[in-house]
């Protein structure tokens, strides 16, 4: 060991796998994307497989109908079930630690304290970084980031592997209304809130900008603003609108208007961020390359955001100030 310390590396590997737990509840809590996704039934593990594939209701089951008597009950076996299949994303980040940094910690609890503070420099950069991604369009870095909000329900191509501009594909599209209006109205977030839902299928959280949820805010009687306590106890800012809580976040895209934001209605359900069950943020050993004066351990994760429905989703865009 060059530095004198025979355990360095294993407390390194030791520390870093007992924190990672601690590392995703403060990544996943961070921001209101995350906490939508990952709170409840949205998050799921699966073991493998050469695509993430994903059941998809896009016809009803034509059997279904009144009868009397001895009438005969149809028994054609329905082709409404396909299904979307989504290719596995990858991302990581990795954890250095440089030969001078561990010739001056060489004792346990500094070695301890260098590498949180390393965890916590990984840990703030992949919640701006995955955050950013995941409300994008997927075609960053060359393709190689992860499905994003603005794919899976702004976008009219094709989302797991399933062709929106089909006309036989309509159920797979999601409302993508402009708003007309200079000002941000309550009566265009009614009618799309209203588009989206069917019965107690309503959406269950509602994202915007900065710019949006202030527009909608100053819509709002001063003594008539209700929050959801779940989400305020978690931290986030939010303000009801009909039964889904409105949050904001800086990395909503930008509407298609210059200067002007976006409003996503989403109905989580049917979002579901897709972590593979072997690797979900694990950390590797520490090693030492053969070429730099460090060690360094990479976290890796295998996933992807996908969508099951988009007919439950909506945009509101080019949205303005309020009046």
């Amino acid at each position: 060991m060059a530095f004198g310390n025979s355990s360095f590396d294993e407390i390194l590997s030791t520390t870093l796998k007992n924190y990672v737990p601690k590392l995703t509840d403060n990544i996943f809590g961070a921001r209101p994307l995350f906490y939508a996704l990952t709170n409840g039934q949205t998050m799921r593990r699966v073991g493998g497989g050469a695509k993430i594939v994903v059941p998809v209701l896009g016809k009803t089951n034509a059997t279904a109908s009144s009868y009397s008597g001895t009438d005969t009950i149809a028994t054609t076996a329905s082709d409404g079930m396909t299904a979307a299949e989504y290719d596995w994303g990858q991302y990581a980040v990795t954890v250095t630690i440089s030969g001078i940094e561990e010739a001056k910690n060489s004792g346990e609890e500094q070695i301890i304290d260098l590498l949180e503070g390393k965890i916590f420099q990984a840990q703030e950069t992949v919640i701006s970084n995955m955050n950013s991604m995941l409300f994008a369009d997927g075609t960053g870095n060359s393709g190689k980031d992860w499905n994003g909000i603005n794919n899976l329900v702004s976008a009219v191509g094709t989302i797991g592997g399933i062709d929106a501009t089909d006309g036989d594909n309509a159920w797979w599209r999601s409302t993508v209304t402009d708003h007309a209006e200079a000002n941000l109205s309550l009566n265009a977030m009614g009618s799309l809130y209203n588009t989206v839902s069917v019965g107690n299928d309503q959406p269950t959280i509602i994202m915007t900008s900065q710019l949006g949820y202030e527009a909608y805010e100053a819509l709002l009687t001063s003594n008539v603003r209700y929050t959801d306590t779940d989400m305020a106890n978690s931290g986030f800012q939010n303000l009801m609108f009909k039964g889904a809580p409105v949050v904001f976040d800086d990395d909503i895209p930008a509407g298609t208007t210059a200067g002007s934001g976006r409003m996503y209605m989403l109905n989580t359900k049917y979002l579901s961020l897709v972590g593979h069950s072997d690797v979900w943020f694990k950390p590797t050993p520490f090693v030492r390359p053969t070429n730099q004066d460090s060690v360094f351990s990479q976290i890796l994760c295998y996933g992807q955001l996908t969508i099951s429905n988009r007919a439950r989703q909506g945009v509101l865009d080019d949205i303005g100030d309020a009046a």
